[in-house]
């Protein structure tokens, strides 16, 4: 009698959740094509300057629709036979979205007074703030979590067998150190973008970068814990959309601790951005 085959072993880096798998190889297969148009493209030859606001807006859905439309059009074994609503790419993007709108809605406003920013470029602009940003941001967020899952789950497998003290510290320390580095390198690529401009760019690489980590310092570990059980119960697009807006709140309240502790890290952001703080 032939030996039973052995079943593959358990991936050190992507989700044991077949659908949580394909969805995130896709974000990060994916995302190298819009991020060297945008950044070995559009940036480095200029032609942003041949965009007016209807111009941007489609550079920010050519980014984010295919976040959207792709999945459905490609193999995917792990998601077949599933309603739409519970497949993993159909609940990243939903709490992608939904806390990518509350950064970019409410949180830029920050990045204006606390830290000095502008968009100069033409837009259209949902609360001052272009809406090519909020496309933007789907694509870029949708990167940068499928890719902190992987790192995060590397972490947690590598320390498997170690104390949960040391398990929580090196997960922390992981966080915080891919929450900075993710924050800096956005500032730094962006960098050569004239239209996105701030009043001391050498504090917005350093402390501007901590401000802005402050997302991730919460989004990367609450996102990894979508389906990641194996076996464990599927998350509903409710609870997906719930965790979002929880996600949300809990970064505005850090944020505005940040504001009220620290202050800004320019004398007068206001005269750039063109907006005040309530009192």
């Amino acid at each position: 009698m032939a030996p039973k085959p052995r079943a593959a072993p358990p991936s050190l880096w992507l989700a044991a959740n077949p659908s949580k798998r394909w969805a995130e190889v896709f974000f990060l297969a994916y995302s190298p094509f819009w991020i060297i148009w945008a950044l070995c493209v559009l940036v480095p030859f200029q032609l942003y300057e041949y965009l007016d606001e209807w111009g941007y807006l489609l550079v920010g859905l050519a980014a984010a629709l295919p976040c959207f439309l792709l999945p459905p059009l490609l193999p995917n074994k792990a998601d077949a036979g599933k309603p739409w609503h519970e497949r993993f790419w159909v609940k990243a993007n939903v709490w992608i979205a939904i806390f990518s709108f509350i950064g970019n809605y409410y949180w830029t406003h920050y990045f204006f007074n606390l830290l000095g920013a502008a968009y100069t470029m033409p837009s259209f602009k949902l609360n001052q703030v272009p809406i090519t940003m909020y496309l933007m941001t789907q694509a870029y967020f949708c990167f940068y979590h499928a890719l902190s899952n992987v790192l995060l789950r590397r972490v947690e497998t590598h320390l498997a067998g170690s104390p949960l003290a040391v398990r929580k510290l090196a997960r922390a320390l992981a966080v915080f150190l891919l929450s900075y580095a993710t924050a800096y390198m956005e500032t730094l690529t962006i960098s050569h973008f004239p239209y996105y401009t701030f009043v001391d760019r050498s504090k917005m690489y350093s402390v501007g970068s901590l401000f802005y980590a402050i997302y991730f310092f919460v989004s990367f570990p609450m996102f990894i814990r979508i389906d990641e059980e194996p076996g464990g119960k599927k998350w509903t697009l409710a609870q997906v959309a719930l965790d979002a807006l929880a996600a949300g709140m809990l970064v505005t309240i850090l944020l505005d601790t940040w504001r009220i502790t620290f202050g800004g890290i320019v004398d007068d952001p206001k005269s750039q951005a063109g907006l005040t703080w309530a009192a």
